[in-house]
C-alpha cells in the first residue's frame, strides 16, 4: 500500500502505525522527527502532479486544512481519498480508528489505545473559565463555533467565549475581544506562533497562557499526551 498524507496530524498517525506505507507528505508535516518521505508542497496548495507521480493507493485529507478542489482533482484522476473532519475528541478517536484500519493495521496501535485511555481518565476540571482563543493576529482570528480545539479545551475546563458565534473562525476587532471580558486568553504556538512577548500584551489585566498548538489542534499520537500537557499549561499563566 502507498499512502500520501496532506494532513500533518494524520502523517504522524500513519508514521506511528505503518511507516512503510507512507510515501508522501506536505512540507508542514513536522512529526515524527526525521520523517524521510517525498514532500509534495503545502496543505492548501499541494503539487498534485508530484502526488500523482507517487502512485498512491490512498491520499489523506482534512475538510478544514485542504481544499475541496484538490480532493475532487484527485478523485477525477482515479485516486482514492479519505477526508476527515473531527469536531470533538470522540469523533477524532473514532476517525483515527477507522484510518488505521483503512491502512491495514491489524489492531489499534498502542498510541491510539493510550489516547483513548488518557481522555477517558481525564478528571473533571476543578474550575471552569471562559476564554478567548486567538489563532492568528494581524488580523485577529479566534476559535468560534464547532471546532475540535474548542472541544479539547472544554474537556479541560476552558469554555470558548466565541463558541456561539456563527463563524467557525471569526475575525473580531481587538476592542471587541476585550469587551467580552474573558477570564483567560489561550495562546497556541501554531498556526500563529504566540509567545510571552507577542500576544499577552494585547489583553492587559487578563491572565494569558501559552499552549502547544500541536496538542490543541492535532488529532493523532499527540492526543495521548494532550490532556496532561495542556492541563499543566492552562494552569501556568505567563
Amino acid at each position: 500500500m502507498r499512502v500520501v498524507s496532506l494532513v500533518p496530524s494524520l502523517t504522524e498517525a500513519v508514521a506511528a502505525t505503518r511507516p512503510e506505507v507512507l510515501v508522501g507528505a506536505t512540507d508542514w508535516c513536522t512529526h515524527p522527527d526525521g520523517l524521510d518521505v517525498t514532500r509534495v508542497g503545502g496543505t492548501k496548495y499541494p503539487d498534485l502532479d508530484r502526488v500523482l507521480a507517487l502512485a498512491p493507493d490512498l491520499v489523506l485529507l482534512n475538510e478544514e486544512e485542504n481544499r475541496l478542489a484538490d480532493a475532487e482533482a484527485l478523485r477525477v484522476a482515479g485516486v482514492p481519498v479519505r477526508v476527515t473532519f473531527p469536531r470533538t475528541v470522540p469523533e477524532a478517536l473514532d476517525q483515527l480508528g477507522e484510518l488505521v484500519a483503512a491502512i491495514g493495521a491489524p489492531d489499534e496501535p498502542p498510541w491510539l489505545r493510550a489516547a483513548r485511555r488518557a481522555w477517558a481518565a481525564a478528571p473533571a476540571p476543578a474550575r471552569v473559565r471562559t476564554a478567548v482563543v486567538p489563532v492568528w493576529r494581524r488580523p485577529w482570528v479566534v476559535l468560534g463555533r464547532d471546532t475540535f480545539a474548542g472541544d479539547v479545551l472544554r474537556r479541560l475546563g476552558v469554555v470558548n467565549g466565541w463558541a456561539g458565534d456563527p463563524e467557525r473562525y471569526p475575525r473580531p476587532a481587538l476592542d471587541v475581544l476585550r469587551a467580552r471580558a474573558p477570564e483567560l486568553v489561550v495562546l497556541p504556538d501554531e498556526p500563529y506562533r504566540f509567545t510571552a512577548d507577542d500576544g499577552p500584551e494585547a489583553f492587559p489585566g487578563v491572565p494569558s497562557v501559552l499552549v502547544s498548538g500541536r496538542h490543541l489542534t492535532w488529532y493523532g499520537p499527540s492526543l495521548a499526551e494532550a490532556p496532561a500537557l495542556l492541563a499543566a499549561q492552562l494552569a501556568a499563566p505567563v
